[in-house]
């Protein structure tokens, strides 16, 4: 059987912000880079983002990642988790987990996505964790109209246009029932840069991304640390974003919330750019 844990399907992009000079001075926090710098300096992948054009017919989308340990001591890969429940990654076959790479090594990782029920450039995201950091891998597949097997009208995209006019009349509903899968379930047991990659880039850094959600890159006004935290824990009144804290209704504990807080503040907090 494949898999370190066989096929795991958990919840959506990539969260590297353009260049900003003006964010060049300011100072991120110890954990954030160091997990970032850890994980490039020891392991080397053959691309940390990879396109397909999807041909008339086609059901699913295959990609191969490939990593190296390039360090001189053995590195665990960990975990492996997608953006969405239509994404899968699996590694080769091994006899326990944690999958161990030893020096010098390479492991394939692969991903399989669904493309049924898509049309248009589609991003998906694979957050690796190992023994001296992460790795958010991505995913991008050109849907044509043509690509999108028949989706009949009480499935997939149905399901997708129902849960967006039940999200604007409740915006915590996008963490119950169907929608859960993808936007509060994945949160389980993730901090900072993995929690952003699991359940945030769903809807924020989406290509294309819903004209109702913010993108982030761009900051409207003054972003603190107090206003990332209430942003995550409250979320947005007339807004479709939820409120991620457990006691509002969310999936995420005070750690939780103040690690992606963190985060945020690290990655995003620019100057205000006149509108």
């Amino acid at each position: 059987m494949l898999g370190v844990y066989g096929l795991i399907s958990v919840v959506a992009l990539r969260a590297q912000p353009p260049a900003n000079p003006s964010t060049a001075a300011k100072p991120t926090p110890p954990a954030v880079a160091a997990k970032a710098d850890d994980a490039a300096s020891r392991l080397s992948w053959d691309a940390t983002t990879k396109s397909y054009e999807a041909k008339p017919g086609e059901a699913d989308a295959a990609f191969e990642f490939r990593v190296t340990n390039t360090s001189d001591a053995v590195v665990a890969i960990q975990t492996i988790a997608t953006s969405c429940g239509c994404t899968a990654a699996e590694l080769p076959p091994l006899p326990a987990a944690p999958y161990h790479l030893a020096v010098g090594a390479t492991a394939p990782i692969r991903v399989l996505m669904d493309l049924k029920g898509k049309a248009g450039l589609v991003a998906k995201t694979v957050t690796v964790g190992t023994s001296v950091g992460s790795t958010l891998l991505t995913i991008q597949v050109n849907i044509p109209a043509a690509a999108v097997p028949t989706v009949a009208a009480s499935g997939m995209g149905a399901d997708r246009a129902k849960n967006l006019k039940i999200a604007t009349h409740d915006r915590q509903a996008i963490l119950k029932g169907d929608c859960a899968k993808c936007h509060a379930t994945p949160a389980a047991g993730k901090m900072g840069q993995d929690l952003y990659g699991a359940v945030c880039t769903i809807c924020h850094e989406a290509n294309p991304r819903a004209a109702m959600i913010p993108d982030l890159h761009v900051a409207r006004g003054p972003r603190d640390l107090a206003f990332w935290t209430k942003w995550i824990s409250e979320g947005g009144p007339g807004t479709m974003m939820p409120g991620f804290a457990v006691k509002h209704g969310g999936p995420l504990d005070d750690d939780q919330v103040a690690s992606l807080a963190m985060y945020l503040f690290a990655v995003f907090s620019h100057p205000a750019q006149a509108k």
